[in-house]
């Protein structure tokens, strides 16, 4: 959070105009940027309001906790409410959504969504939006989950009129998503009385910071009860506006024999492959006839065995973007294409029949199979030459059929801990965002430490395994890689440094030696011990990341060097640009390093970027245990 005290505080803060410059200062250390000038805006005009009504309410010594981070993610609630409820006298929380919003309206096709003059597209109604933050709280913090009933949830938007915004008030209020408007603050006046004592809120949010969050409930852990009986995760914002996008695209087609494409972009975690399975388990329950398609082998296969292990049509609904060449137009309600960015120019290669040899385009294969093509995607993972998906792309394809094309974009992210300063900090560290590589500045939610050898940096993951947690350590395409392993024979020690030798992950669909198949390295606990390539990393997370940068990128002096002679990438050609394979490789270090939900150890086997990552790290494995 940005900022803690009394209601009380809070009004004299923002009376002297303090506050604001705490809350920038803050701002700053937490996220390392400034926040925007509309953000510092709403904390002017929302925040003075919300404590008046605190204070006019008898409760100034109610404990305010202001731009509350839910855990593991990066969103924000506005406020949280500590106190003690005035019946019970056991604590009692409210999560308010503050709008300076003077009028709104429910969008045509879902009143879930409205639109406001100052935004082009649909926003969520608060009511689901403050919904969204008290569910998702109570499915991660330990003291909710024990007492659900102690969170209630309520939108104020403090500017609205009855008139402005009266159509907001169609979607169904409950607990956890309440509806209160200025014109009529006398009854968020009364609301708030209900719920919270005058008595002293300190000790309830000390008992809140302090709850236990919960372990992330990672993909590929639930997919199969997503899938087979009910959604296992809370969608928040963008992610329920993409879900409720999808899902009235759907009913228009349905109503109309309409035909519309809908792309969805976000950076590493912002949940698309959890949007996707939401939606595929939504579609799959009403009966409609939908598909989910990769180009990952490891994410497919990995789907298909956790999803589909004991429903065989369960199974079949995971599929590869190259399966559709000889679809019927239109046979599918949906086709849901996950990590789009994968997409290739054509799904015609050497095996491929001659029948089948028709020269279109992928992307118009996977457009013309369904009635609603959904494409989630991040165009900042395309690690292989020929891999083409991006926004324009899409809407260039859709446009050439004289289709619309919705896009929604996704904001916050769920990797890494939710941490957007880490993810800043990787991004300027390899040099895909300017300003050159900065020092990390440690936060509460992602942990980052240099390994000073290979021995050390899979010592270390493994006495988190030893406490439960999952590990994996992955590495730069910088060795050779055997295929081809005889019956019978141990995985060969590939992975060569110094005395350390190890095992690439298995090449294949079949265990050798213990070792999972390659799609499954990722998920089989059975998977540490080799060391896991980027082919077989994206699209997947693990809590502790290990990332061995190889001598294809090395630091000299002030900036990154790629070394293409190092890679033994065979994807790379002598055909290949060489700011292609510089672009491909740092894109490679982006998705390895994004994989940690809790941390990241990092070691490179070069000495001079060995010691840039300690002035850039600080954090090394010799600090004792107790103190991470």
């Amino acid at each position: 959070m940005l900022f803690r005290d009394s209601a009380a505080t809070v009004a004299a803060e923002c009376h002297s105009g303090a506050l604001f410059f705490r809350l920038t200062e803050q701002f700053v250390h937490v996220h390392g940027h400034k926040p925007g000038s509309s953000e510092v805006r709403s904390w002017e005009r929302s925040i003075p309001a919300l404590a008046s009504v605190l204070n006019d309410a008898g409760l100034g010594d109610v404990e305010v906790l202001l731009e509350y981070g839910l855990p593991l993610n990066s969103k924000r609630a506005d406020a949280v409410l500590a106190g003690v409820h005035p019946v019970t006298g056991l604590p009692s929380y409210v999560v308010v959504e503050l709008k300076q919003w003077s009028s709104a309206e429910p969008d045509d096709d879902d009143p879930s969504l409205c639109r406001i003059d100052s935004f082009a597209r649909a926003v969520l109604n608060p009511i689901d939006q403050v919904r969204g933050y008290c569910e998702y709280l109570i499915s991660f913090n330990g003291t909710l989950a024990a007492h659900p009933e102690r969170v209630h949830g309520a939108a104020y938007l403090h500017n609205a009129t009855e008139f402005g915004v009266n159509g907001l008030f169609e979607v169904e209020q409950d607990q956890y998503g309440q509806l209160f408007i200025g014109a009529r603050r006398g009854e968020f006046i009364d609301y708030l009385r209900t719920k919270l004592g005058p008595r002293a809120g300190s000790s309830a949010a000390d008992e809140l910071i302090n709850g236990k969050v919960g372990p992330s409930k990672q993909l590929m852990a639930v997919a199969a009860q997503e899938v087979r009986e009910r959604e296992q995760f809370v969608l928040l914002d963008e992610q329920r506006i993409a879900y409720r996008t999808v899902l009235n695209a759907v009913r228009r087609a349905k109503q109309s024999d309409h035909k519309e494409v809908v792309i969805v972009t976000g950076g590493p975690g912002t949940g698309k492959s959890v949007i996707a399975l939401s939606l595929l388990g939504e579609l799959y329950r009403q009966g409609s006839t939908a598909l989910h398609a990769t180009g990952s082998n490891s994410f497919t296969t990995t789907m298909r065995k956790v999803a589909g292990s004991r429903k065989r049509e369960v199974k079949d609904l995971f599929k590869y973007f190259n399966s559709f060449m000889t679809a019927e137009r239109n046979s599918l309600d949906v086709l849901i294409c996950d990590e789009a960015h994968r997409m290739r120019e054509t799904s015609a290669n050497r095996y491929t029949p001659a029948s089948n040899r028709t020269g279109r385009a992928q992307i118009d294969e996977l457009i013309d199979a369904a009635r609603v093509p959904v494409f989630l995607l991040d165009e900042h993972q395309v690690v292989r030459p020929g891999e083409m998906g991006t926004v324009a792309e899409i809407m260039a394809a859709a446009t050439a059929k004289g289709l619309d094309c919705r896009v929604v974009h996704l904001d916050s992210q769920f990797r890494c801990g939710g941490s957007d300063a880490y993810l800043r900090w990787v991004v300027r560290l390899l040099g895909l965002e300017p300003g050159g590589p900065v020092t990390w500045e440690p936060d509460d939610k992602m942990q980052l430490m240099v390994a000073d050898s290979p021995q050390e940096l899979e010592a270390f993951l493994d006495t988190r395994r030893s406490r439960g947690y999952s590990a994996r350590m992955s590495a730069g395409y910088c060795w050779k890689w055997t295929k081809k392993v005889p019956p019978g024979q141990a995985l060969p020690a590939d992975v060569v440094i110094g005395d350390w030798e190890r095992p690439w992950n298995v090449f294949g669909d079949r265990s050798i030696g213990g070792a999972p198949p390659a799609a499954l390295w990722a998920t089989d606990p059975a998977g540490f011990g080799q060391v896991g390539c980027v082919y077989t990393a994206q699209g997947f997370e693990y809590d502790w990341s290990g990332v061995i940068m190889g001598p294809d990128l090395v630091w000299r002096g002030d900036r990154w060097i790629t070394d293409r002679s190092a890679s033994k990438d065979p994807v790379f050609k002598r055909s290949t640009p060489d700011a292609d394979v510089d672009r491909l490789i740092r894109n490679t270090y982006k998705v390895l390093l994004t994989r940690g939900m809790i941390g990241t150890v990092v070691y490179s086997t070069d000495a001079e970027t060995r010691q840039k990552l300690r002035t850039l790290i600080g954090a090394t494995l010799s600090v004792p245990a107790e103190t991470r």
